[in-house]
């Protein structure tokens, strides 16, 4: 099968294509030349690669044509167009295989397309040859400029720097086809920055072309600008910005703008005072700015500078306190330089900018001077009170010499007078306090304001004074079976005086223990000894304890003996004649003691919390029972008084339901507030029985009072004691009955009611008798 693949450019340049298989007598067919083509064959169809220039814009560019060898031209075959871009990109005319692009290309967007051709036959709808597919390449045209992709451009260089010095390079970007011609190759020119910059050509490296001050100007803007197809005519460009900055180098060297400065200083001013600044000025920044001031002329070390490194100012110091008497007026001469220089640039910094500094002393009033800054006494211990330790002396340094007073300050063992002699008050005791530390001051008497103080410094003498003791106290055990000559004890000695030479102790045993065969002593002359048994076989039963008196002698002058008594218990050391099972038995016994007593303690603590505890929870319920009677409830109660006795009507009590009637106890009345009523009801209740019309109107009277009484307890009972009983032959004992009683009533029944009433009839007798 033949097939011949038809294409149209713009050149219009004809071609014929032969399909694979064909042969040389096969029909054949002109078709145009397209710009460049590739040949490739692929089964039936012969397919090639469309180069496309990319600035087609019309909405219908006829590309090229698609056709079968089996197209006759009686339109019965469709063609195809399938891919990526079909229909959107491309479109192909179905009955011809002509190919259109619909839109404006770009290659920088997309400079290939792949598509796949299709030849159906209409009759059948079946493929009337297999797919084939072919490529459309986008050819490049300058159509972009340069541009560069890393702005904002901004460069620090070194002021003063050499010709040729790198700076910095720019890079711009061409998006055209490197390999289409000279679209992408640029050609970089400098359009602002001469004559201090330049720039090369075809790398946009920019160099310094002329030395710069930064001090005149620190920093310059450079326009570069990049050109495609290398500068020729048609050729696009971009440009770009870049800022250059000078850094500073140490060029200048500081400067004082004032030749002469002037200060003063009072006489009163204390070492290290500031009494004024000095200023030199530079016009690097930074580091290099930094300076340092020095003197470099003063005879009198009077006075130093030292540099401020916040402000880069010299501030003059006093180094010695200075005294108008002495001299009134200094000068001095400064200078200054930069703190760092490097080594190649010593060229600007040969001689140093120096200026004068006049200091004019002021006179002040000065307090007393001491001839010393201190003062060292010695006194021996034990002196008598009032004894000479030594003098002290301070003077007026102005001109009118005023007299001086001294004083101690808070000394309770010496005394100073006016001429500044030192006693001591009281005896002193090296043992005690070695030194002491006084503070003497000076005042002057026309201004009690001057005033100076020194230190005193009063050192006691030691004598030999007390004698050497043990150094410890001793707890010495010798077994009973202890052999002669074996060493039970070593001992040693301290003294608490001070000794010119180094302490030397000798030990030995009294004159009566010396006669004592049990225990000897031998000084090991290092200012220890040692306690030896002198016999065998000790007896605990017999003598338990040994005591020996050992003299210890000092090396002082004069030498101070001391008796010390050592105590040595016999112990039954068992089979093991060791001592230390009698040193832990006593240990055992001490902690048993010293448990004993915590136990007592303990006790004793728990003791006292539990009274405390005890009174807090009584305390507690007493305030829980505040009203005792709320926790009862009396509702179910009838209280009977039957004291007086009687008969049997005084066991009949009213009936408890008419109390508790809630018609009769709930009804509201006006209440009476005549009090002559409720006492009428009252007498005549005592009249009649509980049944009584009268004793039922009584209740209910005291009822509403309790209802409507607001201080009356919130209870629902009522307790009345106005029945008695009709039949009680004793009658009533109310006082409210008193007073309509008889005032002749005669009480001598009661001597008739026993013993147990005689103290009563004795009293209502008496009663009756003092009233008539």
């Amino acid at each position: 099968m033949n097939c011949y693949l038809l294409l149209r450019f713009m050149l219009g340049i004809p071609l014929l294509w032969p399909c694979l298989g064909a042969t040389e007598n096969s029909q054949t067919k002109k078709v145009e030349q397209p710009v460049r083509s590739h040949l490739r064959v692929k089964r039936g169809w012969m397919w090639n690669q469309f180069f496309v220039p990319e600035e087609m814009n019309t909405t219908s560019h006829h590309i090229g044509r698609l056709r079968s060898d089996l197209d006759n031209g009686n339109n019965s075959f469709q063609y195809k167009l399938l891919g990526a871009g079909a229909g959107s990109t491309f479109i192909i005319d179905e009955r011809t295989g002509d190919i259109y692009a619909r839109q404006k290309l770009d290659r920088e967007e997309r400079s290939l397309y792949t598509l796949r051709a299709q030849v159906i036959d209409i009759t059948t709808g079946r493929a009337v040859e297999p797919d084939s597919e072919f490529v459309i390449k986008v050819s490049d045209i300058n159509d972009n400029e340069p541009k560069f992709l890393d702005e904002p451009y901004e460069a620090i260089v070194p002021e003063m720097s050499p010709e040729g010095t790198l700076v910095i390079q720019v890079t711009a970007s061409d998006a055209d086809d490197p390999s289409s011609g000279n679209n992408a190759r640029l050609l970089y020119s400098l359009l602002q920055g001469q004559p201090y910059f330049s720039v090369e050509p075809t790398t946009g490296v920019i160099r310094i072309s002329s030395k710069m001050d930064r001090e005149l100007q620190d920093e310059y803007w450079v326009i570069i600008q990049a050109k495609d197809m290398i500068g020729q005519p048609g050729a696009l460009s971009g440009t770009t910005s870049v800022l250059i900055k000078l850094s500073d180098v140490n060029d200048n060297k500081p400067i004082f703008k004032e030749s002469l400065y002037r200060l003063t200083v009072s006489e009163s001013a204390p070492t290290g005072t500031s009494i004024g600044t000095i200023m030199a000025y530079d016009n690097d920044i930074g580091e290099n700015a930094e300076m340092d001031y020095s003197i470099e002329e003063d005879d009198s070390q009077t006075f130093d500078i030292i540099t401020n490194r916040e402000t880069q100012e010299g501030i003059v110091i006093l180094k010695k306190k200075v005294d108008f008497e002495y001299q009134n007026h200094y000068g001095i001469r400064a200078k200054v330089k930069n703190h760092h220089v490097d080594e190649h640039l010593m060229k600007y910094h040969t001689e140093p900018s120096t200026t004068f500094i006049k200091i004019q002393v002021e006179d002040v009033d000065e307090p007393p001077l001491f001839l010393l800054p201190y003062y060292i006494f010695e006194i021996f211990e034990e002196t008598p009170q009032g004894s000479f330790v030594g003098v002290v002396s301070a003077t007026d340094p102005d001109n009118r010499k005023s007299p001086i007073r001294y004083s101690i300050t808070r000394s309770k063992v010496f005394n100073i007078d006016d001429n500044g002699t030192i006693t001591t008050t009281n005896s002193l005791d090296r043992e005690i306090s070695a030194w002491y530390n006084l503070s003497i001051t000076a005042t002057e008497k026309y201004n009690i304001e001057q005033i100076s103080s020194i230190p005193v410094y009063v050192q006691v003498l030691n004598i030999n004074d007390h004698a050497p003791e043990f150094s410890q106290y001793y707890e010495t055990y010798v077994c009973e079976n202890a052999g002669s000559g074996q060493v039970i004890q070593t001992i040693s000695a301290v003294d608490r005086d001070e000794s010119i030479e180094e302490h030397h102790f000798y030990f030995n045993l009294s004159v009566e223990d010396t006669n004592n065969s049990s225990f000897a002593i031998i000084d090991n002359q290092d200012n220890t000894a040692v306690i030896l048994t002198n016999r065998t076989a000790f007896n605990l039963q017999e003598e338990p304890v040994f005591y020996i008196s050992i003299l210890i002698a000092d090396n002082g002058i004069p030498s101070l003996t001391s008796t010390n008594t050592l105590t040595i218990h016999v112990c039954d050391c068992g089979d093991s004649g060791s001592t230390q099972t009698c040193q832990y038995q006593e240990l055992v016994l001490s902690m048993g003691f010293k448990t004993e007593v915590i136990i007592a303690i303990l006790i004793c603590i728990m003791i006292i919390f539990g009274f405390i505890f005890l009174t807090l929870g009584l305390k507690q319920r007493r305030k829980q029972i505040l009203f005792p009677e709320k926790s009862e409830d009396f509702r179910e109660n009838i209280f009977r008084y039957d004291d007086e006795g009687g008969g049997e009507e005084d066991t009949e009590a009213f009936d408890i339901a008419e109390l508790r009637s809630s018609t009769i106890m709930r009804e509201r009345k006006t209440r009476k507030t005549t009090s002559t009523e409720i006492r009428s009801l009252y007498r005549q209740s005592l009249q009649v029985g509980p049944d009584s019309a009268i004793f039922r109107k009584f209740i209910l009277e005291k009822l509403e009072e309790a209802n409507t009484d607001p201080c009356a307890p919130p209870f629902d009972s009522l307790q009345t004691y106005a029945f008695e009983g009709t039949g009680s032959l004793a009658g009533s004992l109310s006082s409210l009955e008193s007073a309509v009683s008889d005032q002749d009533e005669s009480y001598d029944y009661l001597n008739e009611l026993g013993p147990r009433f005689k103290r009563l009839a004795c009293m209502f007798g008496s009663a009756v008798q003092s009233n008539n």
